[in-house]
């Protein structure tokens, strides 16, 4: 798999899964960090000339470095929801086909620490290239289970005892009064099209993220993140009223 950009390959440096790493000449603190990284770690760069890293990149924005790295560990929901450390908080996607929108939701999942995230090996958008580089390198270590069909996934799930919450702009249930800290799995809908059919029927409630504007919705990583440090807030509050 192809990642570029400073942040992702250091990120998969870090994670130990860089197979061959191509840099251009680029010489700032960034690049030097980088470099050390692999040299202490047993990877070698090949110097290149700047078009060839665009080639490779296949146009992106590489900031001078380009690396293939070794293919994610797989994982089965059951593995997701067993390996959580607290109560699982998984992000299931329904045909998130845009690239940026999957790196900015696989950034905020690392960010609040979510269990894993959930993709369908079909009509689900690449991991490589400009879905890492929206990343921010957070491919690198969030835990994906592929799956073939995220409907019936939904059933596997509730049967592991994780409660499944679709986000959809036409219920009046907010997010923010759904039970959070229980385990949970917040199943999000490709943007226009939203939660298919029978997606939505499989999931055990629906939640609308309220608009105060001019505009019916946001983004759909956008909403990933809402959702996501809602989450993170309420088991923090219930954690200290435990305390």
């Amino acid at each position: 798999m192809i990642v570029y950009g400073i942040n992702p390959v250091l990120e998969a440096l870090r994670a130990g899964r860089v197979k061959q790493l191509w840099i251009s000449e680029r010489r700032d603190d960034r690049m030097r960090e980088l470099l050390a990284f692999a040299t202490t770690h047993g990877v070698s760069p090949q110097h290149v000339a700047p078009d060839l890293l665009s080639r490779r990149a296949r146009g992106g924005v590489h900031q001078g470095v380009v690396a293939d790295i070794d293919d994610a560990a797989e994982y089965s929901l059951e593995e997701l929801v067993r390996g959580a450390s607290g109560p699982p908080l998984i992000v299931v996607l329904d045909g998130i086909e845009d690239p940026h929108n999957l790196g900015a939701i696989l950034r905020t999942a690392d960010a609040t620490g979510a269990t894993g995230v959930v993709v369908q090996t079909r009509r689900s958008a690449a991991r490589s290239g400009a879905a890492a580089k929206a990343s921010a390198g957070a491919v690198a270590h969030v835990k994906i289970a592929e799956v073939a069909n995220v409907a019936r996934s939904l059933e596997e799930l509730k049967d592991l005892g994780v409660w499944t919450v679709g986000l959809a702009a036409d219920v009046p249930t907010s997010y923010d009064r759904v039970d959070l800290t229980l385990p949970s799995a917040i199943v999000l809908g490709a943007e226009g099209e939203g939660l298919r059919r029978l997606v939505r029927e499989r999931c055990d409630s629906l939640a609308s993220i309220p608009m105060s504007g001019h505009v019916g919705s946001v983004n759909v990583s956008v909403a990933a993140g809402v959702v996501l440090f809602e989450a993170v807030r309420q088991r923090r509050n219930a954690g200290q009223s435990a305390g």
